[in-house]
């Protein structure tokens, strides 16, 4: 949808918002899911990256971790898995729904307070600092997705990720874990709630 006045709910994770706060989100405007899996490095202590420990450690009885390189083996993969993603999703939007908001430029938000509520649910779950929840009315685009229709975070071939891309892109239709991607003008019109730390 393009264009229209809404009003939403957002999970604050990072900084505290504040009443009346604006935002303006174009295409040109990054958001903290692109900084976190484009722009985030993983090393050692030594400066290594993943692919150097790889070269570093590997033998003929195979590779051999200590705990340090193991964690940041894993943190590289996981981001690595969810980068692709993002691009892959990104991709299929800009070939076939580019009128949609990026999920790399973009504030994500739920349609009620309910669905905030899960949201904040599945965050604390990971451990995720949840700050606030906030009303925002929004003057943009705005698409409903399915979270839950998203490619998964395995080892398919990147066709079939293309393709959980397209339902994805689709809409929200099996309504498990609804999110809005919004950009445009962006307000904070009402601090619902506020977390301690």
């Amino acid at each position: 949808m393009q264009g229209r006045e809404l009003y939403v709910y957002h999970i604050v994770t990072r900084k505290k918002m504040a009443l009346g706060q604006t935002i303006s989100f174009d295409k040109n405007q990054k958001n903290t899911l692109y900084h976190f899996f484009f722009e985030n490095e993983q090393l050692n202590s030594k400066s290594e990256d993943f692919v150097q420990i790889l070269h570093g450690h590997y033998t003929n009885e195979g590779l051999k971790l200590d705990k340090e390189n193991a964690d940041v083996a894993f943190k590289y993969v996981e981001q690595t898995i969810r980068a692709i993603r993002e691009v892959i999703v990104e991709m299929v939007r800009l070939q076939e729904y580019p009128e949609y908001p990026s999920r790399l430029s973009c504030l994500y938000a739920a349609k009620s307070y309910q669905d905030a509520l899960k949201w904040k649910e599945l965050f604390d779950s990971y451990h995720r600092r949840v700050l606030q929840i906030v009303k925002l009315r929004v003057i943009g685009a705005i698409f409903e997705g399915d979270g839950s229709l998203l490619p998964k975070e395995d080892g398919i071939p990147f066709s079939r990720k293309i393709e959980q891309a397209r339902e994805y892109w689709k809409g929200n239709i099996n309504n498990e874990l609804p999110e809005l991607l919004i950009n445009g003008k962006i307000k904070v019109v009402e601090i619902i709630d506020e977390f301690s730390a």
